[in-house]
């Protein structure tokens, strides 16, 4: 059931990201020559019938040109649409091809696929907190160990971890595994509103062969529970935006050094995490799909050669300087990128298969 549960969940996100890009392309009138989810080799594809009316209002129906594919390997997806390529296709009448377009439709569907997973993120996390309870604001300290912390007490809210302001359990998450194994500081607000900073000294907890788990801190921490429309609503744009705010320093972390690139997850690793998801119930597997959904939706969005964000930069360069990027010059830098992000892609499956085998 995990490979089910990993090809659903990989297939539903691709589906929704590429589902942006086609509808606001289609929208824009460009034409699309390809839909298709996953990549390498085709499995099947299928074309659809559309309205056509001729001049005496007679209605029609004929193929429609996008050819619509599944492909083998359920990493990924795209919508190959007229004039992303160097040379024309003079097939192609000029007012359908991407450049002959404004601007803001170029600019749309560049960014449609993004928008679309954020949108497909923030739905589930509302689905999650109408159907069930929900925990906000979960930096309240619980299960303290009073020898290693006699001056806290429970409901005490963590404000900082090594400096870094906590708001979230995503950021503290992510503040605790940069700090590793070393001592570090943590700012508190008990119930008198004063403020205290005491020294955490992470504890290894390792499995019977030795390998670690995590680090225990001597603290739990939890929130206040809520089941209400309003407390849905509150949760899912919450947990939202704390999920963004947690992959821009993540991403700033492993520019840093802080993180190192062995803490990503490729497919393999993001297969392991369906596997444990899908042992915890069904709204795991729904929040799982959220988290990626939106790490999908903000990677994508980062303005680097072959990603999303990659093409709405050369159109932001468009509209500054008055005049389109070169088509080659903008093709060679995102044919650049995709080579990278291949590579890297290799790196994080090799380094994945050996944590995990």
């Amino acid at each position: 059931m995990t490979l089910i549960y990993f090809i659903l969940i990989l297939g539903i996100v691709v589906f929704i990201h590429e589902f942006g890009h086609f509808l606001f392309a289609k929208r824009a009138g460009i034409y699309v020559y390809e839909f298709s989810i996953g990549m390498g080799p085709r499995l099947f594809k299928f074309n659809r019938k559309k309205k056509v009316k001729n001049k005496k209002g007679k209605i029609t129906y004929v193929p429609d040109e996008t050819d619509y594919s599944i492909r083998l390997l359920p990493i990924g997806g795209y919508v190959q649409m007229a004039g992303e390529e160097v040379e024309a296709d003079e097939k192609i009448p000029e007012d359908q091809r991407l450049q002959s377009k404004p601007w803001i439709a170029r600019f749309m569907t560049m960014v449609a696929g993004v928008l679309f997973n954020f949108l497909l993120a923030i739905v589930l996390l509302f689905l999650i907190g109408v159907f069930n309870d929900v925990t906000l604001d979960s930096t309240k300290l619980t299960e303290i160990d009073p020898q290693l912390y006699p001056t806290l007490k429970e409901g005490d809210r963590i404000l900082k971890v090594g400096g870094k302001r906590i708001n979230n359990y995503d950021k503290l998450a992510l503040e605790l595994t940069v700090q590793g194994d070393k001592e570090f500081t943590m700012e508190v607000r008990h119930a008198n509103d004063k403020k205290e900073t005491v020294t955490v000294m992470p504890k290894a907890v390792n499995d019977e062969e030795g390998n670690l788990l995590g680090y225990e801190y001597g603290f739990k921490v939890d929130g206040d529970t809520y089941h209400s429309l309003w407390g849905a609503i509150r949760f899912a744009f919450g947990k939202f935006f704390s999920m963004i705010e947690q992959m821009f320093f993540t991403i700033l972390y492993l520019c840093t050094g802080k993180l190192s690139l062995n803490m990503l997850s490729g497919p393999v690793g993001i297969y392991n995490v369906v596997g444990s998801a899908s042992e915890q119930g069904f709204l795991s597997l729904v929040s799982l799909l959220a988290m990626i959904s939106v790490n999908v939706g903000f990677i994508n969005i980062l303005p680097l050669p072959a990603f999303d964000g990659g093409h709405a930069l050369f159109l932001i360069i468009e509209k500054i300087k008055g005049s389109p990027v070169s088509p080659k010059v903008e093709n060679t830098i995102h044919n650049i990128g995709f080579i990278l992000l291949m590579i890297l892609m290799v790196y994080i499956t090799y380094h994945d298969i050996l944590r995990f085998f």
